[in-house]
């Protein structure tokens, strides 16, 4: 058990420290693109901000939450990291549980010892067996739905990295005159829209 401690602390010592060796990369690639300029195929400055989805994508399937990082949406880091710490507690949780009933079926097959849980008989052990599989199956699921979220939340978020959300947008309803045949003219509503 004390292993199995030393062992997760290591691997969160190990996950920290690379989290903190992106977010420094991130921050120094940052400085270097807002010093470039960008223009589009007309000659106009183009949003500097935008960001590749794909490397955004490749970035939170290789660690979750560093498209984020990479997107520039850390807020939704304790957000990510909650659902991943939550099924990791509950698959552990249902895993340890699971080999406690597989124990105990073994002691009360052999019948050489007493049995960890008095109040059950074989068919009741059978069934927690089941049951706390099942769940630590399930939990396998929702932790690899919680990084397929992650990994499209930040691939969806480069996408709409470019979208141009100034205050330049508008509708205008206003009335206009349009020219037919000959000396014929037709009057109606134009509705502009500015973007």
């Amino acid at each position: 058990m004390a292993d199995q401690i030393n062992i997760q602390a290591k691997l969160m010592r190990a996950v920290l420290g690379l989290l903190c060796l992106f977010l420094a990369h991130s921050a120094l690639a940052q400085e270097q693109d807002s010093n470039d300029s960008l223009t589009d195929s007309l000659g106009n400055e183009a949003p500097t901000n935008v960001k590749d989805p794909k490397k955004a994508l490749y970035l939170s399937l290789m660690f979750p939450g560093a498209g984020q990082v990479y997107n520039e949406k850390v807020w939704k880091l304790p957000l990510l990291y909650s659902g991943v710490s939550a099924a990791v507690y509950f698959l552990n949780f249902n895993n340890r549980r699971y080999q406690e009933f597989i124990l105990a079926l073994d002691i009360v097959r052999e019948g050489t010892e007493t049995s960890p849980f008095p109040n059950l008989n074989e068919d009741g052990i059978i069934r927690n067996v089941n049951y706390w599989r099942r769940n630590r199956d399930a939990m396998y699921m929702v932790f690899g739905v919680i990084y397929a979220l992650g990994a499209v939340d930040a691939f969806v978020d480069a996408h709409l990295s470019g979208f141009d959300v100034s205050d330049d947008l508008t509708f205008k309803l206003e009335p206009s005159m349009e020219p037919l045949l000959a000396n014929n003219n037709a009057i109606g509503l134009s509705l502009k829209i500015k973007f």
